[in-house]
Parts: structure tokens; sequence; C-alpha cells
């Protein structure tokens, strides 16, 4: 049996993705019926816990979340109108914005880990801490195969908005206010 869909002798069992997508499917189901009832939704979960490293540039917030960069300022400019986040146009290039968690973006963490706990626990029952460290360098690597950028990202590898050296991210070019076309509209 092959574990690629191009040999003949494929066998989804063997495939890799076939796995990941199941997870991250049954993960996802899980994580929003856990949750929906203390108010917050997935995309604002993962935000906030990239936030909770320190402020980052939305291009950042996309990038770690594998999300697309109109998606995310849109998630940011909810949570903004919702408290959890504040925005400012960053010092060294206005045309990027800015992201820090609020008080109010730190108790939705808490509510948040309060309402997953169960969740973790049962999802790693089972697996040593050194099967842990494996099944994710493992998935690093996948990753950086799929998506040299997001595998660098993932990895640590490129810089943070705020990384102490004021340096402008390699993200921060993509957020530049898009350019009409046509009649405003209105």
């Amino acid at each position: 049996m092959s574990y690629l869909p191009v040999d003949t002798t494929f066998a989804k069992e063997e495939f890799p993705f076939y796995w990941l997508a199941r997870v991250q499917a049954a993960y996802s189901m899980e994580m929003e019926r856990v949750l929906k009832p203390v108010g917050i939704d997935i995309p604002s979960w993962r935000a906030l816990l990239i936030l909770e490293e320190g402020a980052c540039s939305v291009s950042e917030i996309a990038l770690h979340s594998v999300a697309k960069l109109s998606t995310v300022t849109k998630l940011v400019q909810r949570m903004r109108d919702e408290g959890l986040v504040e925005t400012a146009p960053w010092a060294e290039d206005n045309r990027v914005t800015v992201v820090n968690i609020t008080e109010a973006g730190h108790q939705a963490i808490q509510r948040g880990r309060l309402a997953t706990a169960h969740l973790f626990s049962r999802s790693f029952d089972g697996l040593t801490a050194g099967q842990i460290k494996r099944l994710n360098e493992t998935l690093r690597q996948l990753l950086d195969n799929v998506s040299p950028r997001h595998g660098e990202a993932a990895a640590g590898r490129l810089p943070r908005l705020v990384d102490g050296g004021g340096t402008k991210p390699p993200a921060a070019k993509e957020e530049a206010a898009p350019k009409r076309r046509g009649r405003p509209k209105g």
C-alpha cells in the first residue's frame, strides 16, 4: 500500500493528509462545541492565543492562523468592536495595523482555557511528552514542505513586529490599503 495518491496502490488510510484532515475537522467541531457556551469562536480563539505572546500586525496574525489577510482584517475589526483587542497604526509604517490584546481579551482566553481543558486532556491521552514532541516536529516539517513561509513562521524564524529591534516584518508589506477600482460604493 502506498501513501501517495498518484500510486496505483494508494490507500487513504496510509495518506497522512487523510488523518490530518480528519483530526482537524473533529478538533474544529469539538472546539466549536466547547467554546460557543463561553462566547468565543475558533478564529477569535486562535487570534487571542497568538496575541497573548505579544503585539502583532494583522499580517502576522493571518500568517500564524493560516488565514487570508482580508478574513483576519474583518476578524480583528470585529474583535476590536467587542473590546477584545485594540488596534493602532505602527509607528514605523502607518499602513501596518498593530493589534494588542485587552484585559477583556485576556479574560476571554481564561474562559476558553477552562472550557477547553477537558478536550485537550482527552486529545493527548495515552501520548507521552516525547511522542507529542516528535509529532510536532513531524508536523512542522510537513508544513515547511507544503508552505515554507508558514513553516518558517511556525518555527519562529520570522521576525515579529514587536521584537525590540524595530525592524519591519516581511509580512507588513501585505497590509497596504488596497486600491479602489471603479466608483466608490455607497
